[in-house]
């Protein structure tokens, strides 16, 4: 019989646990301070205020040191294994338990309430560790208040009776004892298995969620690649029959008719447009079948010039005004060329599409820290509001745009999303009906040490 596999905590998961779990110890010096405060100034109650800070002193020594241990020692994605950020949960929880043990023997022992303080870090041992991890800090928290009662029980170790809050008597009634500890030590157990079988529930599902999504992106790309293929063989046909249509019209076959020319001229158009389509499928297809391309150090604004250049016959047709605004020095990016440039035709040839002739095209170039920004504005027909959300959808073009200009096959602006994607980039929209639109694109400037950084941690992730 097959042992049950174990759902253990993700790397990535842990490393931020332990972070938010220093982070959480702060809070707690506040607690203690707080509740010892109230107590003993506000309540009256004789809680010996110099041993506590003593032990708050500690736990803010032993934080720094976590602390310090966590930045020094390169907790992060870097490290080689999970075994090492487990030692480290495993060593703070029982540091925790240990100093918990110490506040609740100043504070009444086994007659504080607060002694199912405990379950807190049963809670977080049942999410951070495995199973048998985490019954072991239970078992050692048991263990630490045991021995810390029978101390006071017989009387080796004092006891700090907490007067006014509890009878004295309690703590020599063996019985209310016995009661006591049996309620506390099970509760321990019940709650550290709660948390840990939930936990192992939501890993285990995550994990299948995590298959399915692989088997899916695995499907994606397989019907991309027969997309590619089948995209591919289409391109070559059309681009024969456009040609050989183009022969027969521009004269070289001999005359032809008349009506026959008009039919040949409609079928030119149709052909152009399935190969313009055919070209963006293929494009797109691309795209989605090889999501890691190959990226270089691109000076983007010798990119954005050389689109503009080919769409400026365009642009003087149409006698728009062109602007063009540059807020930073030669800024460079982390990209495919290709992409970025095909990008940015994609972009630009959309404004100068839908902006009627003596409209308004600008673009701006900046820099923002690690990041460059590229704004395309126009003063074109812009687009409604409920079609923005839908704007890089497979074919999908806005229902004004569709009026204006029939001729589009809705997968420009996919094939953007697509690139920007790529690229860990961010693409934004706002648009008003009638008065134009504006893109902005935010790309990562070129950063070596901080693309050797990301290369490995994806690295690690991928391990992981």
């Amino acid at each position: 019989m097959k042992n049950k596999p174990a759902y253990i905590i993700s790397k990535p998961e842990l490393v931020k646990d332990i972070q938010w779990f220093i982070k959480l110890r702060w809070l707690a010096v506040a607690g203690v301070l707080t509740m010892t405060f109230t107590a003993r100034y506000i309540m009256g109650l004789n809680v010996p205020v110099l041993p506590v800070f003593t032990g708050v002193i500690v736990l803010i020594l032993g934080n720094i040191l976590f602390y310090l241990f966590y930045v020094y020692r390169s907790l992060s994605l870097q490290g080689k294994d999970n075994k090492e950020h487990k030692v480290f949960a495993n060593v703070q929880i029982s540091f925790d338990l240990m100093l918990l043990s110490y506040f609740i023997h100043l504070t009444g022992g086994i007659e504080n309430p607060f002694i199912f303080f405990f379950i807190f870090h049963m809670v977080i041992s049942g999410i951070l560790l495995s199973k048998k991890a985490a019954f072991t800090q239970a078992v050692f928290a048991g263990t630490l208040l045991g021995g810390i009662t029978i101390g006071e029980y017989l009387g080796i170790i004092r006891h700090f009776h907490l007067y006014g809050f509890s009878r004295q008597e309690e703590i020599y009634n063996l019985m209310h004892i016995c009661g006591v500890y049996c309620i506390f030590v099970s509760t321990l157990g019940i709650t550290v298995y709660m948390a840990a079988t939930i936990s192992d529930r939501i890993r285990k599902r995550e994990i299948e969620l995590g298959l399915l999504n692989r088997e899916l992106e695995t499907k994606d790309k397989l019907k991309s690649q027969y997309v590619l293929t089948v995209s591919h063989e289409l391109k070559s046909s059309l681009a024969t029959i456009q040609s050989c249509l183009k022969v027969v019209l521009d004269g070289f076959t001999g005359k032809i008719p008349e009506k026959s020319s008009e039919m040949i001229k409609r079928a030119e158009v149709k052909t152009r447009y399935t190969l313009d389509f055919v070209k963006d499928l293929l494009d797109l297809s691309r795209i989605r079948t090889n999501s890691e391309v190959s990226k270089e150090a691109v000076l983007l604004l010798e990119l954005i010039n050389k689109v503009v250049e080919q769409l400026t016959f365009r642009i003087e047709e149409k006698k728009i005004i062109f602007t063009e605004t540059i807020n930073t020095d030669k800024p460079l990016i982390y990209a495919n060329s290709d992409s970025i440039e095909q990008l940015f035709s994609n972009l630009l040839g959309n404004a100068v599409k839908y902006t009627p002739a003596g409209g308004k095209i600008g673009v701006t170039v900046a820099e923002d820290g690690d990041l460059v920004k590229v704004t395309i504005e126009d003063n074109g027909i812009g687009i409604f509001s409920e079609d923005i959300a839908h704007l890089f959808e497979d074919f999908f073009r806005s229902q004004n745009a569709c009026v204006f200009a029939k001729d589009g096959t809705g997968l420009g602006l996919s094939i953007v999303k697509q690139i920007v994607d790529c690229h860990d980039g961010k693409i934004y929209v706002e648009s008003t009906l009638g008065q134009g639109s504006r893109f902005t694109v935010v790309l990562p400037a070129y950063n070596q040490k901080k693309i050797l950084s990301n290369t490995k941690q994806k690295k690690e992730n991928k391990n992981d």
